[in-house]
């Protein structure tokens, strides 16, 4: 993903650390409220994750036009009715910032759908069709393996997993999995300054959420909250605290961010604030789904070496990074 834009009192915010919630010392044991039990909750097959990856790349770069993505957006499909849930597809076109009219389609795949309380999870599917970060092949298409694949992996782990559990282990929500297309075909004028931006004014990026968010798919959805995965993959990945995400869902962040130093995975959700950053949960807090961002995004406001360029293929894809993220997730949904 994309471009960041700080926030006001943003430098300040940079330095701010914070905790999990820990037990006053002075509390005896008779005024100590005991701790509600985590319950059973499906161990996450990182194995499975990583193999999910690796089908996506095989397709090639699932840029919107391109014959890979048209094949790959067919097996997401396949693969969550094989599974399962409800499927629906949401079609449309959006006009990329160089003119080009990208073909492209959400997708939706809901998990108990007759559940009236509901968790959305949500991620991109396509890639970027140019590495403009790379020195010496900016134009070249790219895997996209953390930047697009590794969400969708730990997606459809997180559904096989939910799809296999017997009706006395379902967690008490249903689970909307929302894939964003046309999410990274944006500008950077930083890298591409002799390209013309004729979307001038407009945001570039996130073209999926965007049309989400103006046309909702279920129609009136209003979810307890949304968790967006984005760059979630990369060995050592380094999740910090995003802007929106703490302005619009404090609770959520602190829940999800508490849940991983429970479960000894505090090493990749780190309590440290990052900056504000356009990301597809931009446009779904928009739409009133309040949403985190979970992204491998520096408190320094800079993106890891590998971003938006050709050096984000399947040999930087870390199965402890994708246990990290999918049992956190999956441990926050099964905690409702």
């Amino acid at each position: 993903m994309k471009l960041f834009r700080l926030a006001p009192a943003a430098l300040a915010a940079l330095l701010l650390t914070g905790c999990p919630a820990k037990k006053d010392t002075a509390e005896t044991e008779t005024t100590t409220t005991p701790a509600a039990a985590t319950p059973a909750v499906p161990a996450f097959n990182a194995d499975s994750a990583y193999a999910y990856v690796a089908k996506q790349v095989a397709f090639g770069p699932r840029v919107p036009n391109s014959k890979a993505h048209v094949q790959t957006g067919d097996w997401l499909v396949a693969r969550f009715k094989a599974l399962g849930l409800t499927v629906r597809e949401q079609p449309f076109e959006a006009m990329a910032f160089d003119g080009n009219m990208l073909k492209s389609r959400n997708l939706i795949a809901q998990y108990q759908p007759q559940a009236p309380r509901r968790v959305a999870v949500f991620t991109h599917w396509d890639t970027r069709p140019f590495a403009d970060k790379d020195k010496q092949n900016k134009n070249a298409p790219f895997d996209g393996a953390s930047d697009g694949a590794s969400g969708v992996g730990i997606v459809l782990e997180m559904a096989r997993i939910l799809a296999a559990q017997p009706d006395s282990l379902t967690p008490g929500v249903g689970v909307d999995f929302i894939l964003f297309d046309a999410e990274d075909y944006g500008y950077d004028a930083a890298t591409q300054g002799e390209k013309k931006n004729l979307l001038n004014g407009q945001e570039t990026w996130c073209l999926g959420s965007q049309y989400w968010a103006k046309n909702v798919v279920p129609a009136g959805y209003k979810p307890n909250y949304g968790i967006l995965l984005d760059m979630v993959g990369a060995k050592d990945g380094r999740f910090n605290r995003e802007g929106i995400s703490r302005k619009k869902a404090p609770d959520v962040v602190e829940k999800v961010w508490n849940t991983a130093a429970e479960l000894g995975f505090s090493d990749y959700f780190q309590f440290t604030n990052s900056p504000t950053l356009t990301d597809d949960h931009a446009f779904t807090n928009a739409a009133g789904v309040r949403t985190i961002d979970i992204i491998d995004f520096l408190p320094n406001g800079e993106f890891r070496p590998y971003h938006h360029t050709t050096q984000d293929n399947l040999s930087i894809i870390d199965r402890r990074t994708l246990k990290a993220v999918g049992q956190t997730v999956l441990t926050t949904i099964y905690k409702e």
